[in-house]
């Protein structure tokens, strides 16, 4: 089966990876995003998968400022795909390409769908407090994630699970679902495909980095998942008192790992954002309903360190010092 891979992230990396592996899955060609500025020096960086490809021997790579336009699309028919698989590529796919392939286009989603449509399935699922989540490999329709379902495979959710961490797993999941599904199809061995209940579907939309402001007024449940999905991107961060803050620094401080804790008598009386504890293993932070403490924190041009090592360098202030949202 002649495959052409789209993908651009470190995820669509681990499928691109699994298909390699199937002798009778022949990649013929990769399409992903342009370079892009990346890093200090802000140097055109080429994609995961673009440089993954590279260095596995794939020569025809194709950089597309947009897939659907006449020379993009002469260059796909010139390969003569059999499927094009599509995972976190970046663009939307218009008809007469989702049409160019004689099996059509195969996308992988990373959610049960059809929960979690959209740009974040990742960061949603750990933000709903899901138990478990998994990979949706699904023919591609014209709709939003809406295709029918070919396979999906389960990924249970830990309480201390990062979103980092689950797309790890749903990428190795997501690139043994894959292959399995091309394979079958390829064999004319795929069981019958099920449309998606539209009327269950869920939407989730493209995160920014600003949407990573922690609100200490929020119920602690509600800041401890997002802390948990939001790292490492786009990051769960607060702002440390004026005198912590140097020349050119906002004082932001990135939360990276926090745990829930009860209320010591008389805490209840201060305000969201409050420090009201400072320890060994870092600072404890008022919320709405209880407190978090934060045990591994990332200052604002500082590596990321323990809550403890934080406060030892930053000595707040029980019951003075408050973090701010700005």
């Amino acid at each position: 089966m002649r495959v052409v891979f789209m993908g651009s992230s470190p995820a669509s990396v681990e499928c691109l990876r699994a298909i390699l592996r199937e002798p009778e899955l022949e990649v013929v060609g990769v399409v992903t995003q342009p370079d892009r500025p990346a890093g200090r020096g802000k140097a055109l960086t080429p994609s995961a998968v673009a440089r993954f490809a590279a260095e596995h021997g794939i020569a025809d790579i194709l950089k597309p400022d947009r897939v659907n336009d006449p020379e993009p699309m002469a260059w796909l028919r010139e390969r003569r795909p059999d499927v094009i698989a599509v995972v976190a590529y970046g663009q939307i796919l218009k008809q007469p390409l989702l049409d160019l392939p004689l099996f059509g286009c195969v996308n992988c989603h990373f959610s049960l769908l059809p929960k979690y449509r959209g740009a974040a399935p990742v960061v949603a699922a750990l933000e709903a407090g899901e138990r478990l989540t998994g990979v949706t490999v699904m023919h591609m329709g014209p709709g939003l994630d809406d295709g029918p379902i070919m396979l999906q495979s389960f990924e249970p959710i830990y309480p201390d699970t990062t979103g980092g961490a689950l797309m790890n797993d749903l990428a190795i999941a997501g690139g043994c679902a894959l292959a399995k599904a091309l394979r079958l199809l390829n064999r004319n061995a795929l069981p019958p495909e099920v449309p998606q209940d539209d009327a269950a579907a869920t939407f989730v939309k493209k995160l920014k980095k600003t949407d990573g402001l922690i609100d200490w007024d929020r119920p602690v449940i509600v800041t401890e998942r997002k802390i948990r999905a939001y790292n490492p991107w786009p990051g769960s961060y607060t702002f440390l008192p004026e005198r912590f803050r140097r020349k050119g620094n906002t004082g932001r401080l990135v939360v990276l790992r926090s745990k829930i804790v009860r209320l010591e008598p008389g805490w209840e009386a201060y305000a969201p954002g409050t420090v009201l504890k400072v320890g060994k293993e870092g600072p404890v932070v008022r919320c709405h309903d209880t407190a978090l403490l934060l045990s591994e924190v990332k200052p604002e041009g500082a590596a990321a360190m323990d809550g403890g090592a934080f406060v030892r360098g930053r000595p707040l202030k029980p019951f003075e010092d408050v973090l701010l949202d700005a």
